[in-house]
């Protein structure tokens, strides 16, 4: 059983490892971390489908695919109502099934998240003496004008602990019912 101190050297080798973004002055960056009572291989299966996000994302209605899912793919995603944003365009930048690893670039839409990154990987560890999943994602965005570093950094931090807590949800429920696949949703 690892203790306290243990865990957090581990996230933050992990953190140091895939999760480097260089943020220019008017940006600003975090790194956050959810542990899932899930198997990695079933976090994973949600977490690469870049072509359909709303499996666990909650913000998301819907996504238009352009592409064939590789390195550089487009997908229009429209967001429900209640952001402050109706749709959002994001690139495939990293998609690495050994290491467990998504990366995107949002390159369009109608939302102040000008020049976001974000960074995705999932790790497999033990909770409660079962398979588990660590999940860290990171992002990097520009600070938009009439905003400060810690507002941009509070709204993109709640927008992704949601998703990730709707991820572990999703991942749970899978791992409840003994699933294996992505659930249909």
């Amino acid at each position: 059983m690892m203790n306290g101190d243990d865990a957090i050297a581990i996230e933050t080798q992990y953190i140091k490892r895939h999760h480097k973004h260089d943020p220019r002055d008017n940006q600003c960056t975090s790194a956050l971390v959810k542990h899932i009572k899930a198997p990695v291989h079933l976090v994973w299966s949600l977490v690469r489908r870049f072509d359909q996000p709303q499996k666990y994302k909650p913000f998301v209605s819907r996504c238009i695919m352009q592409g064939d899912l590789g390195i550089g793919s487009v997908r229009e995603v429209n967001v429900k109502s209640g952001l402050p944003a109706t749709t959002s365009t994001e690139r495939l930048e990293q998609l690495d099934d050994e290491e467990h690893i998504l990366g995107i670039k949002i390159v369009g839409g109608d939302h102040r998240l000008r020049n976001y990154s974000s960074t995705i990987t999932v790790h497999p560890e033990v909770i409660d003496g079962r398979p588990g999943t660590m999940v860290i994602e990171s992002f990097v965005v520009d600070v938009p004008d009439g905003n400060t570093r810690d507002e941009t950094c509070y709204f993109v931090e709640a927008l992704i602990r949601c998703n990730l807590s709707s991820l572990a949800d999703v991942s749970e429920r899978m791992a409840v019912q003994g699933r294996t696949d992505p659930l249909n949703l």
